[in-house]
């Protein structure tokens, strides 16, 4: 854990991917909703964004695909990228797009994610109008469920326990690192997926703000609201503690 590797997570980032016809749309949206500002774009289609904020080290990224209604993924920083890529085979991934200094890897369910080197990333950026986007939640297969857990669990090596219901683990990273990993048992048969999860001081005045800017409402939980944004991905808001992501008390 925490360094004492080249393997070692160092920072995280949620990359959303999001079809190039609703791209432009969605990255205003997200923009808004995490007070960022986008890089130059970058890729040979220019189909690459970060999401700068005014304090902070960025933690959000985006791309337009091509193919597919998008969803997210998580890009991990690491200091050694093959050891880190070494490790993930060994624990059960596959890579899917070895690159000159990172890589692209498949989760054993198929979720993606990627290799990428860290270059300082140490600040995580601020709450913005009582919300962050802090969590990655992977929607997993019942039959994929506990294979899963156990491989993030030691890909990441963060603190690993049950969650608020049976159905959910949470994986919590060190102190400092801007993104904690939520996964989710699904009821049924469903190909592995992913999306984003903000922690809201107040879920109705934070949906409020969103619809504003043009999600849309989906259905409503005692802890989460499921929403969609301004290009019909799915997120979440939920009613954790913006500031530690845990849920309130009581």
């Amino acid at each position: 854990m925490g360094g004492v590797t080249g393997g070692a997570i160092r920072w995280t980032y949620a990359f959303i991917d999001r079809p190039e016809s609703g791209f432009e749309q969605a990255c205003a949206f997200w923009r808004t909703v995490t007070a960022t500002e986008p890089s130059t774009p970058r890729g040979e289609r220019g189909e690459f964004v970060t999401l700068l904020p005014a304090r902070g080290d960025a933690c959000v990224k985006a791309q337009a695909v091509d193919v597919g209604d998008g969803g997210v993924h998580l890009d991990f920083s690491v200091a050694d990228v093959p050891a880190f890529v070494d490790r993930a085979v060994g624990l059960g991934a596959g890579v899917v797009a070895p690159h000159t200094g990172w890589a692209v890897l498949r989760s054993p369910a198929g979720q993606p994610f990627c290799a990428v080197p860290w270059h300082g990333e140490s600040v995580r950026p601020p709450v913005v109008d009582g919300s962050r986007l802090d969590q990655v939640c992977l929607d997993i297969a019942p039959d994929a469920f506990a294979a899963e857990v156990a491989f993030w669990a030691a890909l990441t090596g963060w603190e690993s326990y049950a969650g608020s219901l049976p159905e959910f683990h949470v994986l919590r990273p060190p102190a400092g690192l801007p993104l904690r990993i939520l996964l989710q048992r699904l009821a049924g048969s469903a190909p592995t997926s992913a999306h984003l999860d903000l922690a809201c001081a107040d879920r109705n005045t934070t949906r409020a703000r969103h619809e504003h800017l043009g999600a849309t409402f989906v259905a409503d939980h005692p802890h989460w609201t499921v929403m969609r944004d301004p290009a019909g991905g799915t997120y979440c808001l939920t009613a954790r503690d913006p500031d530690s992501g845990g849920l309130p008390a009581g």
